[in-house]
């Protein structure tokens, strides 16, 4: 790991980074009070940030301004901060993830895509909030990790079972 005195980088991926990548960067930089720092990247980024994320963490009183959707290509860069965690959280993503320098710990939390939903304006707020809370069970998980004292394979399956939380994805639960 990472000097333990810096914040540890944490990166998640999914295709258009616009929904669930992005919940989940606003969640960890906030919940891991310091202790990490959460950014987020597409495969093929939409190019904007789903405005009902954007609801939705406006809502939950996040600073909304920073985001945007962005391609994992400029986490590839020689100047991109070094990650010590990459969390695929779109089996798309899971499957075309590109190897990050240092050798990330890496794990798929597979969740829905909220942003594929239709229905009445209630509907489509109903499957954020669902993909938010299931995230944020995830991240709660991770952060109260002792990773100090986890030795690298403890780690990984411990970051595997964590992706299997209640509303995995097929791929994540390994039923793909």
């Amino acid at each position: 790991m990472a000097d333990p005195t810096e914040p540890l980088n944490v990166l998640f991926l999914c295709t258009g980074n616009s929904a669930r990548s992005i919940i989940a960067e606003a969640i960890l930089n906030r919940e891991g009070m310091g202790r990490f720092r959460a950014f987020s990247a597409g495969s093929e980024p939409k190019g904007e940030v789903n405005p009902n994320a954007l609801r939705l963490l406006s809502r939950l009183n996040y600073d909304t301004s920073g985001f945007r959707s962005k391609s994992w290509e400029e986490f590839l860069a020689p100047d991109a901060p070094k990650m010590d965690f990459v969390f695929t959280v779109c089996d798309d993503a899971a499957e075309t993830c590109p190897v990050f320098p240092g050798q990330p710990m890496s794990a798929h939390w597979g969740v829905e895509d909220p942003a594929r939903v239709t229905g009445s304006p209630a509907e489509i707020a109903f499957a954020f909030s669902e993909a938010y809370r299931m995230m944020n069970s995830r991240i709660s998980a991770f952060v109260s990790l002792p990773l100090a004292s986890l030795d690298k394979l403890s780690l990984r399956n411990r970051l595997r079972e964590i992706g299997h939380q209640e509303g995995a994805t097929a791929r994540a639960t390994g039923e793909a």
